[in-house]
């Protein structure tokens, strides 16, 4: 195969990561197309964990029993046979620098760069996904995005409110990409004001790193009790020292934030991820 020519075997993980970078970097679908034509997302943080990593069990304690593991929705979609090896292979995408200056100066609704980041940035991390599973069909393997999949789903739960069956934040904490603050935002190496994605596949990848101590220690509150930015800067009073209020806060979304107004589907607000010391950064 024309991807094994090119040192695939020597390096899976630095050869994957080279091809989601390149996507990144060079597909036309991320750019701001209606705005500026300038990207939506900046170099790609990229990482890998394994299928069977017991913390996805763990969460089905933590957000609930409907939360899927790697291995129910890759065997439930690729039926017939049992996988030894599953890796998951995850991502972050770093808003572009512009985009967050913009969005630093709001107060009550999000900047029009940030609302047609939120709407094409998530058609593109969708289209990233599909071009991954693509990249892992040519090199023989599965591939599959479950935020994407017909199982994917959104319900009520009496643990955590509002959730899904597969929440990709969680998911990149496992691969070692970073952990939550006060506002449920997750704060990555570079900083919380970003996409993110993954897909689970049959390729055996050697999982990275966890090198924090605990699920909130990129946060200063948490650690330090020193910031209290990001519950200044939501406009729904939806984040308090107890965390965020999801229902407040979509509620906010819904009643305050007009999609139509900046000729998108989905404008989502932002305001906690921006004007905040963890916005680009770990504090």
């Amino acid at each position: 195969m024309e991807y094994k020519q090119k040192g695939f075997e020597s390096n899976r993980e630095q050869f994957i990561k080279k091809e989601i970078e390149k996507y990144v970097l060079n597909s036309t679908g991320n750019r701001l197309k209606h705005i500026d034509g300038k990207h939506i997302f900046k170099k790609p943080l990229i990482g890998f964990a394994s299928g069977d990593d017991p913390l996805f069990t763990d969460y089905k304690k933590i957000i609930g029993d409907f939360h899927f593991t790697p291995r129910e929705i890759f065997e439930n979609t690729f039926s017939g046979q049992k996988y030894t090896d599953l890796s998951v292979i995850c991502w972050v995408l770093p808003v572009a620098e512009k985009t967050k200056a913009s969005n630093r100066n709001m107060d009550s609704i999000p900047s029009n760069r940030w609302a047609h980041t939120r709407n094409c940035g998530e058609q593109f991390n969708d289209n990233l996904r599909k071009h991954i599973i693509f990249i892992l069909k040519e090199l023989g393997y599965f591939g599959i995005a479950p935020a994407i999949s017909k199982s994917f789903h959104w319900q009520e739960n009496a643990l955590v409110g509002r959730a899904s069956n597969w929440s990709e934040r969680h998911v990149l904490y496992v691969a070692g990409l970073g952990t939550f603050g006060l506002c449920d935002g997750f704060i990555t190496p570079v900083g919380k004001a970003m996409r993110c994605g993954s897909v689970v596949s049959n390729l055996k990848l050697k999982p990275s790193l966890r090198s924090f101590k605990d699920h909130t220690s990129n946060c200063l509150y948490y650690n330090r009790g020193s910031c209290t930015k990001c519950i200044e800067r939501c406009p729904a009073g939806a984040i308090t020292e107890k965390g965020h209020d999801k229902d407040k806060c979509l509620q906010y979304q819904r009643d305050n934030i007009d999609p139509n107004t900046y000729g998108v589907e989905i404008a989502g607000c932002g305001l906690c991820q921006t004007g905040v010391p963890c916005e680009s950064r770990v504090p």
